[in-house]
């Protein structure tokens, strides 16, 4: 059956890994013979790929819903993703829904809009979490100079206040043969840098029990990748192989993402988190005793509940004693089917946000910081987009450059003289 429509936009929100999986939903829908454009513009069919791990990412989803609607009254509106999974009765109730699609069959959404009669009433394609067990490759390549590379999905280690297991399933894994090809697909495009992407990033493994190191030393030998980069890894996998390969690689950069989500061994306790803090300060310091340039950033929930301000007191004497770069600082946000959810002590909603302010201003500290110690230093920058005459771009240790240029130097790697700015980036010269 040939397609009625003719035109597609896709809108994405939450993780690296949704915006690898619309890239390659996108490639399909291209392949059935549909033209993509901006999600700003008209389309017949918009596609959100949705994430759903707190209500203000359901909250944008709906409003992005009632957006369409006000734009192009007739056109189809499909969700999937996240929130798809986990909530498909509550879409089908936002008007102007047309199709859900759960987990299993996001990849086959062309497919299931081609041959689905839509009379108004919403049609769901939806199987239980635990049914989902086949990995589907994808990779980004919207980006001009990276993409983002999908290795595993799922996840294993139930966290007291997640729902990422509930909306993805299983912790599963490529192979290293795929995604070498992948890799090579991407280098074929031109691009120079990869970030490996996943739920659970660390524990990639495969049938044969190769781990992300032997992955890692495969990666090294593709051809024209300048760049890898690890999204995301637990402290708990984030071994000393990986740590010394960092060093030595070629490709991969010494940039650790490293969750930490509280300093305080009681709240890591009752978040179900596989680690301490003891556990968390060795990863640090073993990056740091064979790195000189690395950078590490943190994910913290603040708020979470039972979180008293002695152990948020904690969570900030522990950061403030680590030597890291940033924090990503999320705020609790209670989920359904989540052990969390039912936790006595729930956190004010004004004390946790005062609490998120104050460790954004400690991250805002840190990043200055950290940014200093590079003044006058020359250092590597892949530039990725161009803007209002600056090249954007950052080194390998993720030092964000903003440099004044007459010319779009978008996807090449240029030495630069690094100058102070900002918290938010520095500024520069190229240098011979």
């Amino acid at each position: 059956m040939g397609t009625p429509y003719k035109t597609i936009a896709f809108h994405t929100l939450g993780c690296k890994l949704n915006f690898s999986e619309t890239s390659t939903i996108s490639r399909e829908f291209i392949e059935h013979g549909y033209k993509q454009v901006r999600f700003s513009e008209s389309a017949d069919v918009y596609l959100l790929n949705t994430c759903s791990v707190t209500e203000n990412a359901d909250r944008k989803c709906r409003k992005a819903i009632r957006k369409i609607k006000r734009r192009n009254p007739d056109s189809i509106i499909a969700v999937t993703g996240c929130y798809a999974q986990l909530k498909p009765d509550d879409l089908s109730a936002i008007p102007g829904v047309n199709l859900i699609v759960g987990s299993e069959e996001k990849f086959h959404i062309p497919s299931h809009i081609e041959n689905t009669y839509f009379n108004g009433e919403p049609v769901i394609f939806h199987s239980d979490v635990n049914m989902v067990k086949q990995f589907v490759s994808s990779y980004s390549e919207s980006e001009r100079t990276r993409a983002f590379l999908k290795i595993q999905d799922g996840c294993d280690y139930p966290c007291t206040y997640c729902t990422i297991p509930l909306a993805r399933g299983r912790s599963r894994s490529d192979t290293i043969e795929n995604v070498i090809k992948q890799a090579e697909q991407i280098s074929s495009l031109g691009l120079k840098e990869i970030v490996l992407t996943g739920v659970n990033v660390g524990d990639f493994r495969t049938s044969n029990d190769e781990t992300l190191i032997d992955l890692l030393f495969n990666l090294e030998e593709v051809n024209g990748i300048e760049r890898i980069r690890i999204s995301s890894i637990e402290p708990n996998l984030l071994s000393d192989e990986i740590i010394e390969f960092a060093r030595t690689s070629q490709t991969l950069v010494p940039h650790f993402h490293i969750p930490l989500q509280s300093g305080s061994n009681k709240i890591l306790k009752m978040m179900q988190r596989r680690y301490n803090r003891e556990l968390y300060e060795d990863r640090v310091n073993s990056i740091h005793s064979i790195h000189n340039n690395a950078c590490i950033g943190a994910d913290v929930i603040v708020g979470f509940p039972g979180e008293t301000d002695d152990d948020f007191l904690d969570t900030i004497q522990f950061i403030q004693n680590l030597n890291i770069a940033y924090l990503h600082v999320f705020s609790y946000s209670s989920r359904d089917n989540t052990p969390a959810k039912m936790m006595k002590n729930q956190v004010d909603r004004q004390v946790l946000h005062d609490r998120s302010v104050k460790l954004h201003e400690i991250s805002r500290t840190m990043r200055e910081s950290y940014y200093s110690q590079y003044i006058g230093i020359k250092k590597e920058v892949l530039f990725e987009s161009f803007l209002d005459g600056e090249a954007i771009g950052h080194t390998d240790n993720y030092i964000k450059v903003h440099l004044k240029s007459d010319t779009d130097l978008s996807n090449s790697i240029k030495n630069i003289r690094l100058k102070p700015s900002n918290a938010e980036f520095m500024t520069g010269e190229i240098v011979d």
